[in-house]
């Protein structure tokens, strides 16, 4: 398996890119190929993703978080690479993780070619996995944010709050303190004065 690939970039596509690696030129689907410059020398890590009826595909990432969220997209059922890439284009590696934690289903649903059911669906699939990826720690630019979040939902979770209270304070709480330096300690006590008054 290709984990990694380091080349010159030869040329760009709408959406993919052309490495030369020595002798070699390799095409490179990504997300967001115009973030690249021509003859900028680069190091993507790579997916290779097998269709049977067009074989092998390689898929690039500028970081191992893009990767481990689109290995996340393709692994639900009836999704493929396409949604994979335009989750990234669209949403990005961490806004996705935190829609998922909080069951952000709107803000899922502006992921072209993601309809209701697809996004349903999507977070019935991923709310475990997710989890289980924010604390392996390989987010890597919110790492702290997205980790508060999370953990406010497990401790909602051991106090017996129902799956959808711990949305609804989840949502109230990204809506309302997402871009403030609240506290673990003082979202927990938001959340459970939210929960308390809508009981």
């Amino acid at each position: 398996m290709i984990e990694h690939i380091s080349g010159k970039i030869l040329s760009k596509q709408k959406n993919s890119i052309t490495v030369s690696i020595g002798p070699i030129g390799l095409t490179i689907q990504s997300a967001t190929p115009e973030i690249f410059m021509l003859n900028e020398t680069i190091t993507l890590f790579t997916h290779m993703h097998w269709n049977q009826e067009q074989g092998p595909t390689l898929f690039g990432f500028t970081n191992e978080l893009e990767r481990q969220v689109f290995l996340l997209v393709i692994g639900c059922s009836g999704i493929g690479p396409k949604i994979g890439l335009a989750v990234l284009r669209d949403l990005g590696a961490e806004p996705f993780l935190q829609a998922i934690q909080i069951d952000d289903e709107k803000t899922l649903a502006t992921v072209g070619g993601l309809g209701p059911k697809k996004v349903e669906q999507m977070v019935v699939q991923l709310k475990r996995k997710v989890a289980t990826l924010i604390k392996s720690g390989i987010v890597i630019e919110n790492k702290h944010s997205l980790t508060d979040w999370q953990q406010v939902s497990d401790v909602l979770t051991s106090l017996n709050y129902s799956r959808s209270e711990i949305t609804r304070a989840m949502k109230f709480l990204s809506e309302t303190y997402s871009n403030t330096n609240t506290p673990f300690n003082g979202l927990i006590r938001h959340a459970l004065s939210f929960l308390t008054k809508s009981r």
